[in-house]
C-alpha cells in the first residue's frame, strides 16, 4: 500500500474498532501519546478514552464513511480530514447520530504509521 492508502485504511481500521471494541486494534493503530480532542474542548489522552469504550462509557454503535479529504503527506508526517456518520452513546446521555468530523494527524516510526493525535468536530 501506498503511504496514502496506508493512512487512510488506519482511519477506517480506527472506526471500525471503536464499535467493534477492539481494544487490541485501537493499541496497535494509536500511539502511546496520542489525544482526541473532543468537540467539547476536552483533551482526552489514550488510555482513558479506550478504557471508556471498554466500559461502555462510550458506546460507538455504527460508523458510516461519508468522506475523506485533505489528505496532506509530508515525510514522517501526515494529516486528514475524515466524515463518518457516527452513531454513539457517549457518557449516559442518550443514542445519537453525529456528522463527525476527525482531523486525523499521523507520524510514521520505525516504517509504519501511527495515529498521534485527533481534533473531533462536526461537519
Amino acid at each position: 500500500m501506498t503511504d496514502k492508502e496506508t493512512i487512510m485504511q488506519l482511519y477506517r481500521d480506527e472506526n471500525t474498532a471503536m464499535v467493534k471494541k477492539d481494544i487490541n486494534r485501537l493499541n496497535e493503530i494509536l500511539a502511546s501519546s496520542m489525544t482526541l480532542t473532543h468537540m467539547t474542548g476536552y483533551v482526552q489522552p489514550k488510555l482513558e478514552w479506550i478504557d471508556q469504550i471498554q466500559n461502555d462509557e462510550m458506546q460507538y454503535l455504527s460508523s458510516k464513511e461519508d468522506d475523506i479529504k485533505n489528505i496532506e503527506i509530508n515525510g514522517s508526517k501526515a494529516s486528514l480530514v475524515g466524515q463518518n456518520q457516527v452513531q454513539a452513546k457517549i457518557w449516559g446521555g442518550g443514542v445519537n447520530t453525529w456528522p463527525l468530523q476527525m482531523k486525523m494527524y499521523y507520524e510514521k516510526k520505525n516504517g509504519e504509521w501511527i495515529i498521534t493525535n485527533q481534533v473531533a468536530s462536526t461537519y
